[in-house]
């Protein structure tokens, strides 16, 4: 006879309450765990998830499939950039005022000879300027520097504007010396001007030695004479050579051109000038009487540069041919075309640009511009 078990009421009654909260709790526990899983966004959703933001992946010209794939050879681009020969030109007429309203079509350009396409012609007004104020201080220049530093000072006042140009104030004798690098700052450069002297030349000394002796000492036979060729290559070279490519470089160069001991030629330094595009405007001042101004080598110097020569008799002569050099950096064009030969020879390709228009023909203009460049070197 098999015994059954006894389970009191109590106990029964506390089986069916667990059964029933179960039930009762089972739907809230499946609505957390709804509302803990990520569910589709619809509408307005402000959970955690919605601040992860993918602008790439949602924005369509950042498809891979809608892009077209770039077809810019990048050695392409620096051909073209490079191979362009670019000639910065004034032009003048028969009175001697800037004519500042020639096209295109009024000119044409030449390369040793044969005539060139032009790729672009504009007038430039607004081009960054890199000046080097080039200064003779030897013995010839003792009488005339006091208007040359006031004219100077003047110069520097009204052709710089902050935001772009730069003017460095150099002095030379058998040496040049920087007085002031490359800046924006017109109260350094005007201090840099008043700065500068006369260096006149050492005569030779002798001193005792201790056995009673003379021991001779010879003097610097450079310091205090005339190297204008020298100062013009290392000018072109170490100052302004470093300038971005696209601005205008000049150097404004005072002095009686009489060269007494530069180590260079003066080819060597309109070559250089020239390589490094850079113009010389030559002011011819000095002793006229004890000394004399050469006037040939500095109209030379500067027509092969593209530039021109003053020659100013008084102050006011002086400042005249500052300010016209001033109007003249302000008014020029430029022309730039490919050549037609091809060839990286680094050889001396001469310019030449001719007036078409027969209305600009009348007014005799006059052209000043580089007489040519040097190749580029080396394999294209």
């Amino acid at each position: 006879m098999r015994s059954r078990a006894f389970i009191p009421s109590g106990v029964v009654t506390g089986i069916h309450f667990v059964v029933l909260c179960a039930l009762l709790i089972e739907p809230c526990l499946a609505q957390s765990r709804r509302a803990q899983t990520p569910q589709p966004q619809t509408g307005e959703d402000k959970s955690q998830t919605q601040i992860v933001p993918r602008p790439q992946q949602r924005k369509p010209q950042n498809d891979p499939v809608k892009e077209k794939p770039q077809t810019i050879d990048p050695d392409e681009v620096v051909r073209i950039s490079t191979d362009l020969t670019n000639v910065l030109f004034t032009a003048v007429n028969k009175d001697r005022q800037f004519v500042t309203s020639l096209k295109k079509g009024d000119l044409q350009i030449l390369e040793n000879g044969v005539v060139q396409d032009i790729t672009m012609f504009e007038r430039e007004t607004d081009l960054p300027l890199s000046l080097g104020i080039l200064v003779d201080v030897s013995a010839s220049e003792e009488r005339s520097l006091p208007d040359e530093k006031a004219a100077a000072r003047e110069f520097v006042h009204n052709v710089i504007r902050p935001a772009k140009d730069r003017v460095a104030v150099l002095s030379f004798t058998g040496e040049a010396t920087v007085e002031q690098e490359l800046t924006n700052r017109v109260l350094a450069l005007e201090k840099a001007i008043d700065n500068i002297e006369i260096v006149l030349p050492l005569e030779d000394t002798s001193i005792i030695s201790a056995s009673g002796r003379p021991i001779h000492l010879p003097s610097d036979s450079r310091a205090g004479s005339t190297a204008i060729w020298d100062a013009i290559l290392s000018t072109s070279n170490e100052m302004l050579g470093s300038t971005p490519e696209h601005t205008r470089r000049a150097i404004i160069l005072l002095t009686d051109g009489e060269d007494t001991s530069s180590r260079v030629r003066m080819q060597d330094a309109v070559d250089t000038a020239i390589k490094q595009n850079v113009v010389i405007y030559s002011i011819g001042i000095g002793d006229r009487r004890n000394f004399g101004i050469d006037s040939k080598s500095l109209k030379k110097i500067s027509e092969k540069t593209g530039g021109r020569a003053f020659f100013p008799d008084n102050e006011l002569e002086l400042k005249a041919a500052f300010s016209q050099i001033q109007d003249e950096l302000r008014s020029q064009y430029l022309i730039a075309y490919s050549s037609t030969n091809r060839a990286r020879d680094g050889s001396f390709r001469r310019i030449q640009i001719d007036v078409l228009n027969p209305d600009f023909k009348k007014e005799k203009l006059r052209l000043l511009y580089r007489d040519g460049y040097y190749a580029r070197a080396g394999r294209r």
